[in-house]
């Protein structure tokens, strides 16, 4: 059930696999003889300077896969010089991870319909010194993930009785189960003991619970309150036309990010990597550009930089390490695709981060798609 929640996406999972199938259509030219014995991996983006160019992206409800959860990705981000952004689902508070980590993280915010409670999270990120809002705007309505629906995943989880022995296979997750901090943010589930896990009760769907928070009714509008209320850098996830790039930057947006959650929202998206060029060239010399969903490895972040991507974000790699090692797996993760992203960079003809733009690939087409006017 929990790999299921992480690894699954919306429907038929179409998008899911395109963002994969996109990575693979684009090759490196290999340029040789170039002088790269002295590499050098770091970079800035919104001012924040980063060891690579590398942000662990927000996922929800981490501690159903470790009961080190938020707190163990913003501890690994930090000492590796880098950045984790809070999603708005986590299961630790935003004070926990806040305490935690070395430097100030990021803060991911959903246009909820209630107002209040949408500005008292950016107030609490404000009082905490998060460096950078991150507003997931893909969020009207709960996509269809068919593999949680079959699974019955529920807020709060529960163990029901077809899942007994997969539970009992897992004994240092069921442990946590039991007796760990809850596994979904208490403003979800609100307070469960261990009575309360052990005899759930009828409990909603994970999709109904979400479906409650979204806000359908979302516009620009909402944005520009949020401008008007945060001082700091503002991004906005979830953009995927050069339509929306544009306003965001008439919004006062510092940085967008390009994303089809991962697919787990819309199915039959594009790949985010495919989109990235257009969005580039309408707005990509006057906001930050970052890129999610579909990254898996160090040849990835490379490819998207070398396509106009400032940095990646990466979210089911890191949340799949912190299940297989809590806090170790991250770091491990981490360093994985730092040494990648370096040895692409030797192979390929790249000394710095700034080197690497479109003459370091080349790009399949085989069926390009046409937008057809407009909806």
């Amino acid at each position: 059930m929990i790999f299921d929640f992480v690894d699954g996406a919306a429907e038929d999972e179409v998008t899911r696999r395109r963002n994969r199938a996109a990575f693979d259509d684009i090759a490196f030219v290999g340029r040789v003889l170039t002088g790269v014995g002295d590499r050098d991996l770091r970079t800035t983006v919104l001012d924040e300077a980063l060891s690579l160019p590398l942000i662990l992206a927000p996922t929800g409800m981490n501690r159903a896969s470790h009961r080190s959860g938020e707190v163990a990705a913003a501890r690994a981000a930090a000492d590796a010089g880098i950045v984790s952004v809070l999603a708005g689902t986590s299961s630790a508070s935003a004070e926990e991870v806040a305490a935690a980590a070395p430097r100030p993280q990021w803060y991911q915010l959903y246009l909820y319909e209630d107002r209040a409670r949408m500005l008292a999270k950016l107030e609490t990120a404000k009082r905490l010194g998060y460096s950078t809002l991150v507003v997931t705007v893909d969020g009207v309505a709960a996509g269809n993930r068919e593999r949680d629906v079959r699974n019955r995943l529920a807020i709060p989880i529960r163990v029901r009785p077809g899942m007994v022995l997969d539970a009992l296979r897992h004994p240092r997750w069921l442990f946590g189960y039991l007796f760990g901090p809850p596994m979904v943010s208490v403003e979800l589930a609100g307070r469960q003991g261990f009575w309360s896990r052990v005899f759930p009760g009828r409990n909603p769907s994970l999709a109904a619970v979400m479906g409650d928070m979204f806000n359908p009714a979302q516009t620009w509008a909402d944005i520009d309150l949020l401008r008007a209320r945060w001082d700091g850098p503002l991004v906005i996830k979830g953009i995927m036309c050069a339509e929306d790039a544009r306003l965001a930057v008439e919004h006062g947006a510092d940085g967008i990010v390009v994303s089809n959650h991962g697919g787990r929202q819309l199915d039959a998206l594009p790949a985010s990597i495919e989109v990235l060029p257009e969005i580039v060239a309408e707005v990509g010399d006057e906001i930050a550009v970052l890129l999610d969903s579909g990254v898996r490895r160090g040849s990835d972040v490379v490819k998207a930089i070398a396509l106009g991507a400032d940095a990646c974000l990466v979210g089911r790699a890191w949340v799949h390490a912190l299940q297989a090692d809590g806090e170790r797996g991250v770091r491990s993760l981490i360093e994985d695709f730092r040494v990648e992203i370096d040895r692409v960079m030797a192979l390929n003809g790249n000394r710095t981060i700034a080197d690497i733009d479109a003459a370091a690939v080349r790009r399949r087409i085989p069926d390009s798609w046409s937008r057809i006017g407009r909806l």
